[in-house]
């Protein structure tokens, strides 16, 4: 079984219409979103339309809890509004939709006689706001695994994409789990202004047991990043989020 995971949209289309037009070449068996479809540029809507038409299993970022009724307060006007522009402009619709997002989705799947658990979160399994960043001691890591009973866990949140290989000893074998921060779609912060997604491989073959039987693939996609800067640039956000699209910091 091939899985796309995405992340970390941040309302920019044409990085999201890149990234289909990649992942539809590859055809894998699922496609799963981790949340932040929305902040820091334009096409909020369009976003959250182009992933409710494909019908994608979406979970809620920290981003999308930002919403709420409005950003404009008395006397002020949409130009006064710097970095919340970006929420102010989502549509009602488009609220409620992110409002009723899921916070994580789990997968179980029964393989060499053996449960395999896959869980998809935004931050790590106990906030959405959390970082599970690549230098993490182990030990902290398998601790966010065992806790959350996933032998897979995947998550987005810091943009910047990793695997790690954890293995957690038990009484008689040592069981091997794997984080993956599936990096970001839309702005990545890696020093690579590339979007990217990951294609999880899952067969009959895939075990606990066996460090290399999961297959975690990284997929880099070039996309217009100067229309997505001119776009911040040509509204009240920030001009400084258009800098860090170019340089992904």
């Amino acid at each position: 079984m091939r899985i796309a995971l995405f992340s970390d949209i941040h309302a920019n289309l044409p990085a999201l219409n890149a990234f289909f037009e990649s992942v539809d070449k590859r055809q894998p068996d699922v496609i799963y979103c981790l949340g932040d479809l929305v902040g820091y540029n334009v096409w909020p809507n369009e976003v959250i339309t182009a992933i409710r038409d494909r019908n994608i299993a979406t979970i809620a970022g920290n981003h999308d809890l930002k919403i709420r009724k409005s950003y404009l307060e008395e006397g002020k006007t949409v130009q006064d509004l710097g970095k919340d522009y970006a929420y102010e402009i989502i549509s009602d619709e488009g609220k409620v939709y992110l409002k009723n997002l899921p916070a994580h989705i789990r997968l179980e799947f029964q393989l060499n006689n053996e449960k395999l658990v896959l869980l998809m979160v935004h931050g790590s399994p106990k906030s959405v706001n959390e970082y599970l960043l690549q230098e993490m001691e182990e030990a902290a890591i398998a601790a966010q695994l065992n806790d959350a009973g996933a032998d897979i866990l995947c998550f987005g949140h810091s943009h910047k994409p990793y695997h790690r290989i954890v293995p957690v000893s038990g009484e008689a074998v040592t069981r091997y789990k794997h984080a993956v921060n599936i990096g970001s779609v839309g702005k990545p912060k890696d020093g690579d202004p590339r979007g990217c997604y990951v294609l999880l491989h899952i067969n009959e073959n895939t075990s606990v047991l066996d460090p290399e039987s999961v297959g975690v693939e990284f997929i880099r996609f070039d996309y217009d990043i100067e229309r997505a800067a001119r776009a911040v640039i040509d509204s009240p956000l920030p001009d400084e989020f258009a800098e860090k699209l170019r340089t992904a910091q």
